[in-house]
């Protein structure tokens, strides 16, 4: 590991990373043993290199299931940049906010009343946010950050928020509007009962979680898309896949890596990318 011949150290590498994370312990005793500092860099290399071959196979078998939990997905795109993230303490972060939530409503509830709890519980009592346009951070792409500090992008927050709405089981989904995620509440069986003739849609309302949550009706919503020239489809109105959600986040994080100037990050998330486009 520390010989100063590259091609010695190649050869190396390339046995050990077709091993497994049982090699890391081994890797970091050495890491803290030995008195050579390349020794030490071509350490911390591979340690980063075998797990990230590790998540992105989970993350890979992730977006091969045909109805993925989007907190597992969160939390492998997030582990992206914290390997070490403490798992059970992001899930018990949602169950508090689930907890708060599901006190407050009961079934007697209409559909937007038990948003209008959600929402006071996510944005008032834990004061969710998003961060101002300006701010792209790759901090806020994460879960375990986002639940930390309060603070996520459009995306991150949408996701959370969304998350802690199914725990609830409340039918809420991604709407995979450009530039402008928002969140559809299904339901089919009342939807047909609301909507006027000709519009056939799944979708009760939809919801802006970078609005703390404000609450829309398709009219509504398609005028003010009119007016930001949006070119219209029936089919940007409706509710998108779990794998879409995370394809949204994974593109926010590549931005904000390559905003801040971590672009050598980039071509990571480049790759992890591409599971959901499939390529390799």
């Amino acid at each position: 590991m520390d010989d100063p011949e590259p091609l010695i150290f190649e050869a190396v590498e390339k046995e050990l990373l077709k091993e497994n994370s049982s090699v890391i312990p081994a890797l970091e005793t050495v890491w803290e043993t030995t008195p050579h500092e390349i020794c030490q860099i071509r350490i911390e290399y591979l340690i980063q290199r075998i797990l990230f071959r590790e998540n992105y196979n989970k993350l890979r078998q992730w977006s091969r299931q045909p109805s993925p939990d989007l907190l597992e997905g969160f939390i492998l795109a997030s582990r992206y940049h914290y390997p070490d993230l403490n798992e059970p303490e992001v899930r018990r972060h949602i169950e508090e906010i689930r907890k708060k939530v599901w006190v407050e409503i009961n079934n007697s509830l209409t559909s937007i009343e038990k948003i209008t709890v959600l929402n006071h519980v996510f944005f008032h009592d834990f004061r969710l946010k998003v961060a101002g346009d300006e701010n792209m951070s790759p901090q806020h792409c994460f879960i375990n950050r986002v639940l930390e500090t309060g603070t996520g992008n459009a995306v991150s927050l949408a996701l959370l928020y969304t998350i802690v709405a199914q725990k609830l089981e409340l039918p809420v989904r991604y709407v995979d509007l450009p530039r402008h995620p928002l969140l559809a509440y299904v339901d089919r069986r009342i939807a047909a009962r609301v909507h006027p003739p000709g519009i056939e849609t799944d979708v009760l309302f939809y919801i802006n979680p970078a609005n703390n949550g404000s609450i829309t009706g398709r009219k509504e919503l398609e005028y003010m898309l009119k007016k930001l020239d949006y070119d219209l489809t029936h089919a940007c109105l409706e509710a998108s896949s779990p794998k879409v959600f995370l394809l949204r986040l994974l593109e926010i994080t590549e931005r904000s890596y390559e905003m801040s100037g971590q672009t050598e990050r980039t071509a990571d998330i480049l790759r992890m990318m591409s599971i959901f486009s499939g390529k390799k």
